[in-house]
């Protein structure tokens, strides 16, 4: 069996945290048993390597969430890149193409699909692995999980098995499927036997193969990269689930929950407050969740949530914080990004009359880390180093640089600074609004540079 991780998501439904650099799987709001902060993605990964299959799992996630998996994982599981975000279908049909071509997975063996963010407890990977001689027994065309609901929530899509079949079977025929019900009717899914979608399934890799000779798709994976983006943006539940003549389910009645909104994942939070602040002894069920430095005292307010982050407030009623998307239209880009050598905060973006953008950002270098070796072609930078000493290259020129250093960077031209100890420091940016940055890098780690760039 070979399992696929999903990551994707826009960052939107736990905003200001989240954004299109740092999604929802990414936030270390979670405890460990040692009581470490995690994120979704850390505690998801330590249980699929607990279960067996981290040597079989991969993750599919777009170029933006790179440095990101890599720096909360490290180098553990094997990404499939998207070229551009296109939905769940283009997503797996890329997987397979990648676990076929280029990993060697025949056509018989069995491809489980995942979120990479469930919150659920270490067997609902046992439930995974038997999908695998579910499909073999069954003969279906699809395997899927389905989660004893336990109560009847709107939220969710439901499966609903075929009638007359014995009851507390390992598997149960699938009749049809039903998206996010009202209540009312969710109470009658239930007393069909209805179940949880909770968006796992499994197929053979020929069957979705098949499918992608069927549609002219190539099964090469660098030649469907190259095609990528003449995929159809749409969801595999809508182009493969509902098309599929034979699906089968398999019950689960374990632990599983979707942190997907404020309200869900302040629930699991063992913190009732994380970062700088006050909350008064008054507030019930209240959360605080501060990124910044600057603290934020919360009093005599219940069941509310505050999160507060370079991108912005957000103080809202937990039963409304699902509405999160409809208010958060504010065309900003990212304040705030996490890099697998250190961190980026903006703290402040300017555009002028003249044309002319300068951004000012603080940007800290963690120790013995460094940025690859690039070049901005339409900005220049200033550095001023405010803490710690480093070992800094600008077009093969070496020199040792300390706080109090200021550095002049011009526009396409090659530099990078490794850290000596963590170093922070104020970076100017600034070039023509019309001429977008863009940005070339030639070499990764220090060693590269140093031996392909250094003069003597």
């Amino acid at each position: 069996m070979k399992l696929v991780l999903l990551s994707g998501g826009s960052g939107k439904r736990l905003w200001p945290l989240s954004n299109d650099a740092r999604s929802k799987q990414f936030l270390k709001v979670l405890e460990n048993e040692d009581g470490e902060l995690v994120s979704m993605v850390e505690r998801v990964w330590g249980q699929i390597e607990a279960s067996g299959l981290g040597e079989s799992s991969y993750i599919a996630t777009s170029s933006a969430q790179i440095e990101m998996m890599r720096l909360q994982i490290g180098g553990k599981a094997p990404l499939i890149i998207e070229p551009d975000r296109r939905d769940t279908y283009p997503a797996i049909v890329l997987a397979a193409s990648y676990l076929y071509s280029c990993e060697g997975a025949a056509l018989e063996d069995t491809i489980a699909i995942l979120p990479v963010d469930p919150y659920v407890d270490i067997q609902f990977f046992e439930a995974i692995k038997h999908l695998d001689q579910v499909l073999d027994e069954s003969e279906a065309e699809l395997a899927l999980i389905g989660v004893a609901p336990t109560y009847p929530s709107a939220k969710y899509g439901y499966i609903i098995p075929a009638q007359g079949q014995q009851p507390g079977a390992d598997y149960y025929t699938v009749d049809h499927f039903r998206e996010k019900p009202t209540e009312v009717q969710a109470v009658q899914l239930l007393a069909q036997g209805a179940l949880w979608n909770c968006g796992v399934f499994a197929f053979k890799l020929g069957h979705l193969i098949g499918i992608m000779e069927q549609n002219g798709y190539p099964v090469q994976y660098q030649e469907l990269v190259k095609q990528y983006h003449l995929l159809p943006k749409i969801s595999f539940d809508y182009e493969v689930v509902e098309k599929t003549a034979h699906i089968v389910v398999v019950p689960y009645a374990g632990y599983w929950k979707d942190l997907g909104t404020w309200n869900t994942l302040t629930e699991e939070m063992k913190q009732q407050q994380i970062g700088k602040g006050t909350i008064s002894p008054d507030c019930v069920n209240t959360h605080l969740i501060n990124e910044i430095d600057i603290p934020v005292s919360v009093i005599g307010l219940s069941d509310i949530v505050v999160a507060v982050s370079p991108d912005g407030i957000l103080v809202a009623d937990k039963s409304a914080s699902p509405r999160i998307k409809d208010y958060i239209d504010y065309g900003l880009g990212p304040m705030f990004e996490e890099r697998q050598w250190g961190w980026v905060r903006i703290l402040d973006d300017q555009v002028y009359e003249d044309g002319r953008c300068v951004a000012t950002k603080r940007v800290c270098v963690k120790d013995q880390r460094n940025p690859g070796y690039r070049m901005h072609l339409f900005r220049e930078e200033v550095w001023t180093i405010v803490r710690g000493e480093g070992e800094f290259i600008q077009n093969g020129n070496y020199m040792k640089v300390k706080a109090g250093n200021v550095l002049h960077i011009p526009m396409k031209i090659l530099h990078s600074i490794r850290a000596i100890g963590d170093l922070e420091m104020i970076v100017v940016q600034s070039g023509l609004q019309h001429e977008s940055n863009r940005i070339m890098e030639i070499y990764q780690t220090w060693d590269e540079i140093t031996d392909n760039c250094m003069k003597t």
